[in-house]
């Protein structure tokens, strides 16, 4: 397993975490998939294994720095990290932005900072063998001011221009980072699963969906022509 190219998936979910899975599992990465909990874990494999592709499941809550930089460990010494995805997102209920202190408005960053740790776990490898990526998957309300997200928002737009300046610093390294940044309720996804069942609470859906293949077929693009850091997936454009 030594020489093996892994694509690590950060924060995998029924949606877009999935479909990134697939989409480099085809192209001939061994998959590693980080969540949470090992729920849904037997039924990630088979679903690759039914594809051919080579996966494993970890379980660590990126919160948890200790557990997160056991695991990062442990999948490493499988096999070089060749691409790094971080996916996961905020489990709070946004507070208005109006109504923000300080220890709210750090809060939000609680999953920006495993981000952090997940660059500092593989990009040493990536740089010595001169080759590797890093994406990450972030939130319209980085580039465009969405009210409802409230303390969300500066996290979201924190991490946008972590991806965004790495990019920029690694450039000459033959290290390619990139963001998506998600407009949209992700089909499959497990937000996309709630708002459905419950109409009356949410609303329609319809016209504010993203397939998450499209978007993992766009991160594939970005990772193989490296000509530009960013994707914006507005499903709101005009409402």
């Amino acid at each position: 397993m030594s020489n093996s190219r892994t694509a690590l998936i950060i924060g995998v979910g029924p949606g877009l975490g999935m479909s990134m899975a697939r989409r480099f599992g085809r192209e001939g990465f061994r998959v590693a998939l980080v969540s949470r909990s090992d729920t849904r874990h037997d039924a990630y494999l088979a679903d690759l294994a039914s594809r051919g592709i080579d996966a494993s499941a970890h379980v660590a809550d990126v919160t948890d720095r200790s557990r997160l930089i056991a695991i990062l460990g442990e999948i490493r010494r499988d096999g070089d990290v060749a691409v790094a995805y971080y996916g996961p997102g905020p489990v709070q209920q946004p507070v208005p932005i109006t109504e923000i202190d300080i220890a709210t408005a750090q809060s939000a960053f609680d999953w920006v900072w495993p981000a952090v740790e997940v660059v500092r776990a593989v990009l040493p490898g990536m740089l010595d063998r001169g080759d590797g990526a890093l994406l990450f998957a972030g939130g319209l309300s980085s580039v465009r001011p969405m009210p409802m997200l409230g303390h969300l928002a500066l996290a979201t737009a924190a991490l946008r221009n972590y991806a965004l300046t790495l990019n920029a610093a690694l450039a000459e390294r033959n290290v390619y980072v990139g963001t998506l940044t998600v407009g949209g309720l992700v089909e499959r996804g497990d937000i996309h699963a709630m708002v459905t069942a419950d109409p009356a609470r949410f609303g329609s859906p319809e016209g504010h969906t993203l397939d998450p293949d499209r978007l993992a077929d766009t991160a594939w693009d970005m990772y193989r022509d490296r000509d530009r850091a960013e994707e914006v997936f507005d499903a709101f454009a005009g409402s």
